[in-house]
């Protein structure tokens, strides 16, 4: 998959997106920071976030996950500012954010506060799991992971203090550009429920939009960008067992790799953000939904349209994305690659400039029985947390199990069984609750669960950052395509008859970020009760009262704006109580005769190898949860260079794979693999695999070392 990234790197290299948009120097109204920083916590021995599947559990890595920061300040008064950030997580989290916002204002008490910084993530499902601070999310973690928790907030810590250190003057532009066949809507008979007029000013059934907000320095050289685009991180599959950061974190790679192709992912100056936009009912699995059933009459048809099911079972229908018949890694870098030609487009264009004021809003919403108004007039409410039947029934990018299926509501008999257990796992949901989230059918009472701590947020976070004319709205769950165009255009409408904005208005969504809310459907889609509805966990009237709590913040954003708005107190840290029942690393040993890091199986020394080729290398290895070596690697490909060997690949490329193996529990032998498949391009010469890790005695210290394979060739 590697290929099309060399050739896109050689034949771009040279391009527009890293040059002036009109060679001029520009009058500063902003100053401007971007920063990166590695957030990779344990890729062992440790659930993976995004599928809810206890059976896939890290064993090593293909892509490092990363955070990226941007800092919009005003520097005419460099108090007023923002920091956005965009990680390669799959949602969100109030106890991550919790601890960011704790050390950032503890660095910089002056610039960063609860209300200017907003944690957005890529939804990706390839990602380190447990780091969320609500039990929910934890089971099938087997608790709360700490050490992906501390990771997160590390790295994005340092990511902005890395921006915050690049500050400089400079100007930002906006702009936006289609994408086709990038995403589809993995829900249809649900966003067939919304009305046809609404739907007929659409000619799709997703947005197919990229917004694009440019950073240049004070001559109109690119610094970066940060663009907004739906798509669902799921190009991996639930089988995948190798943490990587899904097409999002590929989109990026390829970006930052196009501008500075000798820098190590990483380490770029360039920061290329893929954020997260209105996502809940996208895939990226863009050929359609199949029936995988062997022997079956149904095997290789399409799913049935309204409940996905392949012989009234959900476990066989499997989404399919565009490199489908050679692998989820090829999916990946094709979606990954589209949404970096897009940027690519938007970067070679001169954009319409930004102007004007920064300014940011944030409060806090108990979402439990909030009462509010309807523009008609109805008075209506939301829920306590509660999780539909079809919630189980998963989608098309990962299916559900049993005999729960999507498009379930309450006009269907619900099976006795679960009927009968459910109330076993979550208490039983008293009648308010039954008759606040109708038609759902409630399968988990999360709202109600709070042993022995909460299992869903009941707050979550409202949010909204401005620069200029452009509108960030910071959204705490996944908003379906027609949920966002809602948001979108009703916070729009308000900022301009507010005259907060003028008729330029731009305004873009991003999340699942801050809270993780789940799901946003309209309460068109609600009643369907696929998995988006059942997944809207605070009813059916979560998105007009979203609509309704934004719109009311839109004065804030007014540079003559005095004062914070009202809040509801802020969510109860879950992290002090949480539960683990993940073991830690016990011992590492190496078999009698050999030392860590020795060879176990070396590469091919009798003939050259050539681009298409996979060289592999096996080791006596050491668990890498005794080191997640952040800003660092686990393995570096090297060529040999004036008689110097100089690393040219790391386990952050695509190309590569690190693979680690517990090959007896009880004398703590492991082995790792290391391969590299070589790209088109690659320079003739010789190269070595190198191995760097870290083992743990019984008693003592940890200590690192570092193997080396032999050396082989590659030819033209």
């Amino acid at each position: 998959m590697f290929n099309r990234a060399l050739i896109y790197l050689t034949t771009c290299f040279a391009s527009t997106a890293v040059l002036s948009q009109n060679g001029a120097r520009v009058s500063a109204q902003y100053l401007l920071g971007l920063g990166i920083a590695d957030i990779t916590g344990p890729v062992v021995e440790t659930n993976m976030m995004g599928y809810a599947s206890l059976a896939q559990t890290d064993t090593g890595l293909h892509m490092r996950q990363r955070s990226r920061a941007w800092i919009v300040a005003d520097a005419s008064n460099s108090t007023q500012r923002f920091v956005f950030i965009s990680a390669d997580i799959a949602m969100g989290d109030t106890g991550i954010r919790r601890s960011i916002v704790s050390q950032l204002s503890a660095l910089y008490p002056e610039y960063y506060n609860n209300a200017n910084i907003a944690l957005s993530s890529t939804h990706q499902h390839s990602g380190v799991g447990g780091y969320l601070e609500n039990l929910l999310p934890q089971l099938t973690a087997l608790g709360y992971v700490k050490e992906t928790a501390d990771a997160i907030v590390a790295g994005t810590v340092l990511a902005v203090q890395r921006a915050h250190a690049s500050l400089k003057p400079g100007s930002l532009s906006i702009g936006n550009t289609t994408i086709l066949d990038a995403n589809i809507n993995r829900s249809p008979s649900a966003y067939l429920a919304n009305p046809a007029a609404e739907r007929a000013l659409y000619q799709y059934d997703q947005d197919k939009d990229m917004s694009l907000l440019r950073f240049d320095d004070t001559d109109g050289n690119a610094r970066g960008f940060i663009s907004f685009f739906p798509v669902h991180g799921t190009s991996l599959y639930e089988n995948n067992t190798l943490v990587s950061s899904d097409n999002k974190g590929m989109a990026a790679y390829l970006y930052e790799s196009m501008v500075e192709p000798s820098a190590m992912p990483g380490n770029q100056t360039f920061v290329a953000g893929f954020a997260q936009a209105n996502v809940g009912d996208t895939s990226p699995n863009t050929l359609g939904a199949f029936c995988e059933s062997p022997g079956q009459p149904w095997d290789g048809l399409p799913c049935e349209f309204d409940h996905s099911t392949c012989g009234n079972a959900t476990e066989d229908c499997h989404g399919r994305g565009p490199g489908f018949r050679v692998s989820d890694f090829e999916s990946n870098s094709i979606i990954g690659q589209k949404q970096a030609d897009g940027a690519k487009t938007l970067m070679s264009q001169k954009l319409p400039a930004v102007s004007g004021p920064v300014a940011y809003v944030h409060t806090y919403l108990n979402m439990s029985f909030h009462q509010f108004t309807l523009p008609n007039g109805t008075a209506v409410q939301t829920c306590p947390a509660g999780l539909g039947y079809s919630f189980a029934g998963g989608t098309t990018d990962g299916p559900g199990a049993f005999d729960f299926i999507q498009g379930d509501n309450s006009s269907n008999p619900q099976n006795p069984f679960w009927e009968l257990v459910k109330g076993a796992i979550t208490p039983l949901p008293p009648p308010e609750q039954v008759a606040c989230q109708y038609p759902k059918p409630i399968l988990l009472d999360t709202g109600y669960a709070t042993t022995p701590y909460n299992w869903s947020p009941h707050t979550v976070d409202i949010q909204m950052l401005r620069v200029g004319n452009v509108v960030i709205l910071v959204i705490p769950g996944e908003l379906t395509t027609m949920s966002g165009r809602r948001i979108r255009n009703a916070i729009r409408a308000k900022l301009i008859s507010s005259g907060v904005v003028g008729d330029d208005a731009y305004v873009v969504l991003a999340g699942p970020a801050n809270t993780y809310g789940h799901y946003i459907a309209t309460p068109e889609e609600y009643s369907v009760q696929r998995y988006e509805g059942a997944s809207t966990i605070f009813g059916q009237w979560t998105l007009d009262s979203y609509i309704d709590k934004y719109s009311s913040l839109v004065p804030y954003l007014s540079p003559s704006s005095t004062g914070t708005p009202p809040s509801d107190p802020a969510p109860e840290d879950q992290t002090s109580k949480a539960i683990s029942l993940r073991t830690g690393v016990i011992v590492d040993n190496a078999p009698i005769g050999k030392k860590f890091g020795d060879v176990l199986i070396d590469v091919n020394t009798a003939s050259a190898y050539q681009a298409g080729e996979t060289v592999f290398a096996q080791f006596v290895g050491a668990n890498p949860r005794n080191n997640f070596r952040l800003e660092g690697t686990f393995l570096t490909v090297d060529q040999s260079v004036n008689g110097q060997w100089t690393p040219v690949r790391s386990d952050s490329h695509p190309s590569t794979v690190y693979q680690w193996l517990r090959t007896n529990e009880i004398l703590g032998y492991s082995t790792v693999n290391i391969s590299w498949t070589v790209e088109s391009g690659t320079p003739a010469g010789t190269y070595r695999l190198t191995y760097f890790g870290d083992s743990k005695p019984l008693i003592g210290q940890i200590s690192a070392f570092t193997g080396h394979s032999s050396s082989f060739t590659v030819s033209d």
